[in-house]
This record gives C-alpha cells, structure tokens and sequence, in this order.
C-alpha cells in the first residue's frame, strides 16, 4: 500500500511540473585560455609533421630579391607595388588570353585594398606572395566597350584612390576632372571593345565597380592573381616597380 502511494504522488508531482513554465534566469560562462599547458597530442603532432615542414620549406622559397621596402601608401594616385601588380597580371596573364582567344589585354584595373601588405626589402618569398595578396581573387577578362570604358575612368577620378592600373593613362586637373584618359596611347573610341583584365571580386561589384556588368563577354582564366605573382617572381632575378605618370594630377 505504502508503495503504491509513493507511486501516485510521484505521477501527480510528474504532471504538476509538466505544466509548470520554465524560464532561463542566468547565463554563466567561463573562460579557458590557451596556453602551452595544454599536452601536445604527439601522436598527431607526428602524422601532421611532414605536411608542415614541407608546407614551411615551400613558404620559404626565395624566389626573387627586392631592393627596397614597396607599400601601398607609397604615391598618391599610382604606388611602387600597385604598379607591379597590375603589370603582373598583365605579363602573366595575356599570354594565356591570347592562346584561348587570339585577342591581347588593353588595360588591368585593381583595387588598392586588394594589396595586404609591403613587399619588404630583401628575399621575396612564395609567403610573400601569400601576405600581400592572401585571397583566392583570379584574374577575369571583361570586355568592355568605350562607353563602358568612360565609366571606368570617371570611377577612377571620383575614387581619388591608387587602383592599380596597366594599358590606361589618366591624367586629373587640381579638381579631379579628367583631362586626358588614353589606352594604349590612344583617344578611347566609344565604339571600340576593349579587353580589360581584373580580379571576379571586382568582376561582381566590388568596390562598388558596376560598369563591369555591362559587357560584351568576360572570360575567365582560372588564374589565381597570387599565382600569377609567384610565376613572376620566379622568372625575375630583382623586382624594380617605379611610380610613373600612368594616374597623375596637375596641380
């Protein structure tokens, strides 16, 4: 009898909290720092050891020497490095634009935040490569008319930024105006299609670049920009990127 009532009390109390409301008073938490006190797992610690070691041996490759620290807020409107990057994916990536479709890049446009860091005086590395363009942003050829290509170049007036460019000669008065825009040397024709190489993020809207989207075709050329600079400074014994007067202000 003494059982059954333990029982039924024990169904009743059951029913009472199933209708009973719950609500969440206090949240704790805790804080657990990493340190070297925590034991290394030497059994993974030695599978994944090969993996690092050649993994460091390829990051530390010396692949072409600078002669001097290059930074990205080194000019005003065209930079040292920016210059370099925009004639490796030119250098790097015609070649393999002209094979596929017989037809030669006019111009490169980049972003100045694109680049992540200084190019440091001495060994260049292939983790060089990696600080400064740490990304997976390939290089994608649009092809753009003239009309499309003004919009270009008033971007680049009213952004007053140092976008790295090749092929394209801009030149602002002390107010911004365009003064002169030239590919190639020449006027650009409106009714011209002009190959214009980039990276997809700027392809797709990146820093508000729009006038990419209106084009006649984009090829893409499974080219990673970072690639392109390894291939680059493997074939150059010593970099030597310059300011120019590629994007200039008269003052």
């Amino acid at each position: 009898m003494q059982k059954n009532s333990f029982l039924i009390i024990a169904i009743i109390c059951l029913l009472f909290s199933c209708k009973q409301e719950h609500h969440l008073s206090k949240i704790e938490g805790k804080q657990i720092p990493v340190s070297d006190s925590i034991a290394l797992d030497t059994e993974i610690d030695d599978f994944i050891k090969p993996f690092r070691d050649n993994l460091e041996k390829d990051m530390s490759k010396v692949l072409s020497y600078a002669p001097k620290t290059y930074h990205k807020k080194d000019g005003n409107l065209n930079t040292a490095i920016g210059n370099l990057m925009a004639h490796i994916v030119l250098e790097e990536g015609n070649p393999i634009f002209n094979k596929r479709t017989g037809k030669n890049i006019d111009m490169v446009l980049l972003n100045h935040g694109g680049i992540r860091a200084a190019i440091n005086k001495g060994n260049i590395t292939t983790e060089t490569a990696y600080q400064v363009m740490p990304f997976e942003n390939s290089i994608v050829v649009v092809a753009l008319k003239g009309q499309q290509i003004d919009s270009l170049v008033y971007y680049l007036s009213k952004a007053k930024k140092a976008h790295p460019i090749e092929g394209l000669k801009l030149t602002l008065d002390k107010n911004y105006n365009i003064v002169e825009a030239l590919i190639n040397k020449e006027k650009i024709d409106s009714n011209k299609t002009y190959y214009v190489a980039t990276n997809d993020y700027l392809y797709n809207g990146g820093d508000n670049m729009k006038f990419f989207k209106t084009n006649d075709t984009v090829y893409t050329l499974d080219y990673k920009i970072r690639n392109a600079m390894i291939d680059y400074f493997k074939k150059v014994d010593t970099i030597n990127p310059k300011l120019d007067d590629r994007f200039t202000q008269i003052q």
